[in-house]
C-alpha cells in the first residue's frame, strides 16, 4: 500500500493576509488528505536581539515588543483555530520563540511534517521583497517539500469545502 502523499503539514502564520491564505490552504488539504495540521506562528526574537545589541530598542521596549509579539501570535492562531474549526478540522496552535526560519523547520522536523506551507507575497510589495529572507532559508534546508501558497481562489475554495 502506498503510503498518502501527505500526513502532517505544518504551516506558518505571521498574521499577513497571505499566511492567513496558506492556513485555509492547510485547511482545505486537511479535509482532503485527512492529515493533521499544526499552525505554527514565531515570535521573532532573533530580530528583537539585534535590534537590542544595535540600540535601536533598549531593554524594556525589546520586552514590550516581545510581549506584544506573543499577544498578536495568540490573536492570529485563536483565527485560524476558528476556521479550522468551522470545518470539522483539528487543528494544533504552536508559539515559538527565535529566529523564524530556525524554529519553523525545527518544528516541522519534530512534527515529522511531509509538508510546510507558507503565504506567498501581496502583489503591492516590492520586488526585493518578494521572497524573505525566511521563506528563503526554509526553501533551502527544509528536509520536507514546501509550498508557497498563491491560490488565487483559497477563499472560494475554503467556503465550498
Amino acid at each position: 500500500m502506498i503510503k498518502p502523499l501527505y500526513s502532517n503539514i505544518v504551516v506558518a502564520v505571521t498574521g499577513s493576509d497571505a499566511s492567513i491564505l496558506a492556513a485555509k490552504y492547510a485547511i482545505i488539504m486537511a479535509k482532503a488528505f485527512r492529515c493533521r495540521v499544526s499552525a505554527v506562528y514565531v515570535i521573532d526574537t532573533a530580530t528583537i536581539r539585534q535590534l537590542t545589541l544595535s540600540k535601536i530598542f533598549i531593554q524594556e521596549e525589546s520586552l514590550e515588543y516581545e510581549r506584544s509579539l506573543e499577544l498578536n501570535g495568540e490573536r492570529y492562531l485563536t483565527f485560524v483555530e476558528e476556521l479550522a474549526h468551522a470545518k470539522g478540522i483539528k487543528i494544533e496552535r504552536v508559539i515559538r520563540r527565535g529566529a523564524v526560519y530556525t524554529e519553523i523547520l525545527s518544528a516541522a522536523d519534530e512534527r515529522k511534517a511531509d509538508l510546510i506551507l507558507l503565504g506567498g507575497w501581496e502583489k503591492d510589495r516590492s520586488a526585493r521583497d518578494i521572497i524573505s529572507h525566511s521563506h528563503r532559508e526554509i526553501m533551502i534546508n527544509a528536509k520536507c517539500s514546501v509550498l508557497l501558497v498563491k491560490e488565487p481562489n483559497i477563499d472560494q475554495l475554503y467556503k465550498q469545502v
